[in-house]
């Protein structure tokens, strides 16, 4: 057994798939999803699943009373979070409220109430999942690419906080790869954007709506599956030093380059190019 390992955001994608891996490679998995059908069906998986709402601060609270009640936690993986997209004039404040609740806020919170706990036990994994848009910022991705720089600059923050601590925190940085992110999206962006009224309603119309309306014409080519990322996880939570970032995919990989090299007009154009 490799220990225990709290890993949020388990319905699909990324965080199902690391649950599994983990779980093959003899990690005792305490996942968490938001609704009871997920939740079910990775108890019929054979996994501990909690529920996990982390915009709710009683709910993140019982998350770690559940997780730490079934033994202890020998590490976190933070990777629930969701898109809001749209033009970033058309994003009202409580819009951005919701995104930062769930994808910053509650994560924050969650790994706070953790680490007293990886201090008693005297170790400790943190990883967080953070995305190529954690490094450059592209169109109508405004909201989450707050969110995620914002997650960047915590995480950087807290390894160094962290350094003389036997915790280790990672961040892994993600590009294209195949989830329901973008479906997932569309009530986010039914809900706060009202596109109808935006100077920009023919650009919604020749782009975003095509984008998460209407299956995509093609793959895209520097795309990968779920587990690119999940082998990642593992070696940040089972390496004896493990890395402080992981680019994962071709476009995190330049991006990751070109925000060291390049001027910003350069990589502005490299951003509009999408």
């Amino acid at each position: 057994m490799q220990g225990r390992v709290l890993i949020t955001g388990c319905s699909s994608g990324i965080g199902l798939d690391a649950a599994r891996h983990l779980r093959d490679r003899g990690w005792q998995v305490v996942a968490t999803c938001r609704d009871e059908a997920d939740i079910a069906a990775r108890q019929g998986e054979g996994m501990e699943c909690l529920h996990l709402e982390l915009a709710d601060e009683s709910s993140v609270a019982d998350c770690v009373a559940g997780a730490l009640a079934g033994g202890p936690v020998d590490a976190l993986v933070n990777n629930a979070a969701f898109a809001l997209p749209g033009a970033v004039e058309d994003i009202p404040r409580d819009g951005l409220r919701a995104i930062f609740e769930a994808n910053l806020f509650g994560t924050h919170d969650l790994t706070v109430r953790l680490i007293p706990h990886f201090r008693q036990r005297g170790a400790g994994r943190i990883v967080n999942i953070s995305s190529v848009l954690g490094l450059i910022g592209i169109p109508w991705r405004g909201p989450y690419v707050a969110t995620k720089f914002a997650l960047e600059g915590l995480t950087d923050v807290m390894r160094l906080e962290l350094a003389d601590t036997p915790i280790h925190v990672s961040l892994i940085e993600p590009g294209p790869i195949a989830s329901r992110i973008r479906e997932n999206a569309i009530p986010h962006f039914e809900r706060w954007v009202n596109w109808q009224a935006s100077p920009r309603a023919d650009d919604y119309r020749d782009t975003l709506l095509k984008r998460l309306y209407e299956p995509a014409a093609k793959k895209d080519r520097f795309e990968l599956p779920p587990q690119a990322v999940s082998t990642r996880i593992a070696h940040a939570l089972e390496a004896s030093r493990p890395r402080p970032r992981y680019y994962v995919t071709v476009p995190t990989r330049i991006s990751g380059i070109g925000r060291r090299i390049l001027p910003t007009r350069a990589l502005d154009w490299f951003a509009r190019r999408g």
